[in-house]
């Protein structure tokens, strides 16, 4: 005789979860919009507090959901930004005296803030990259919608950009890769490397990140003609805010 067999329903926060995930999915619930609180929840289905605390971190850790302090948990529902690795570096973007950024954006309102630019002694990665001992360094922190996305650090060889625009905080049209180009340093070949990790606290801080929000980090270098390396860029990317996008040649 065959067993028929056993279905185990989820718990019950799982199932809380579940339906208020549908409500974000299908719009019932906005972005912006507060979530029912921990009281509301042990009302409504006669649960614990720390039941109703579960069923809303579920929301949380997936990125659907974020707390405020005081306040309560709202949805928090983001249309993901399409980086295009190759279109948005192309010479035909900054040498148009186009920001990498508009690729990025495609028309939505983005903003830099928190722009530091300084000369400093080179950390280890950036001087095994550019060779050098010494760089200026361009920080920033960029915002779609209102909302931070990506933190970046731009890495310059600093006797190649001392005393040039690309240690100004308007570096005009086409941006640091321009610049590079009016001193004969264009960039003609990039290297990135990609990986998932958590975020440090700084960075969590800075990209407003809920708990369990996952970053992806970038590492870049620019070379010139002659394959001199003229650029080495860290990026920490908010994981839920993005979609990586390449093209391949078969």
């Amino acid at each position: 005789m065959t067993e028929s067999p056993v279905h185990h329903e989820p718990p019950i926060y799982r199932r809380i979860a579940d339906r208020l995930r549908e409500q974000i999915r299908s719009g019932a619930l906005g972005d912006g919009d507060r979530l029912p609180g921990e009281n509301a929840l042990m009302s409504e289905y006669g649960i614990a507090r720390a039941t109703a605390r579960q069923a809303l971190a579920v929301l949380i850790n997936e990125g659907l959901a974020v707390p405020r302090r005081g306040s309560g948990v709202y949805v928090r529902l983001f249309r993901p930004i399409r980086r295009h690795g190759s279109r948005r570096l192309s010479r035909e973007q900054w040498g148009q005296g186009q920001a990498i950024w508009d690729s990025d954006a495609r028309g939505r309102a983005y903003t830099v803030d928190e722009v530091r630019i300084q000369r400093e002694r080179a950390g280890e990665q950036a001087a095994r990259a550019l060779g050098a001992e010494l760089v200026w360094v361009r920080r920033r922190r960029y915002l779609v919608d209102g909302r931070p996305v990506q933190l970046a650090a731009s890495h310059f060889p600093a006797d190649l950009v001392e005393g040039t625009p690309v240690v100004l905080a308007d570096t005009g049209p086409g941006g640091v890769y321009a610049r590079l180009g009016d001193l004969g340093l264009a960039p003609v070949r990039f290297t990135e490397e990609v990986r998932a990790r958590m975020p440090v606290p700084v960075e969590a801080d800075s990209l407003e990140l809920p708990p369990g929000n996952p970053v992806i980090s970038v590492s870049r270098i620019a070379y010139a003609d002659g394959g001199a390396a003229v650029e080495f860029n860290e990026m920490v990317l908010d994981a839920a805010a993005y979609v990586l996008q390449y093209d391949f040649d078969a």
